[in-house]
């Protein structure tokens, strides 16, 4: 079965760390490039960063960069994202996607998706 799963999101208090995972079945990722984004209640979703399958050029979104990290692991064939300093505002449904071509780190590029994982910060 063709599918990717995310997981590891949880309740975290402000400034703690989460990692999310993004497993894939049934392809390898290596050959994908791979994106992460989210969605909060009431609001769009939106990228929060991408790595490209070529040359592994990564793209975080202003407002997560230098507390977050991409990374993939072709070996698991899971790729991550390290949540580190998290505030409230990071609160929403993190969701992975992959596609074998995009322009830019934006949903419309992407399209095979994961069902999400909850991310909550909160005290």
């Amino acid at each position: 079965q063709v599918q990717l799963v995310e997981s590891g999101g949880g309740l975290v208090q402000p400034g703690g760390s989460l990692r999310l995972s993004c497993a894939a079945s049934g392809f390898s990722l290596d050959r994908f490039n791979i994106g992460w984004f989210r969605q909060a209640p009431g609001k769009e979703r939106e990228a929060v960063s991408c790595i490209t399958n070529s040359d592994y050029r990564t793209f975080y979104s202003d407002s997560v960069k230098g507390r977050f990290t991409i990374s993939v692991d072709n070996v698991k064939n899971t790729a991550y994202l390290q949540m580190n300093s998290l505030k409230p505002e990071d609160t929403a449904i993190y969701y992975c996607a992959t596609d074998l071509r995009i322009s830019k780190c934006d949903s419309a590029d992407f399209g095979f998706w994961g069902q999400g994982t909850q991310v909550n910060v909160s005290s």
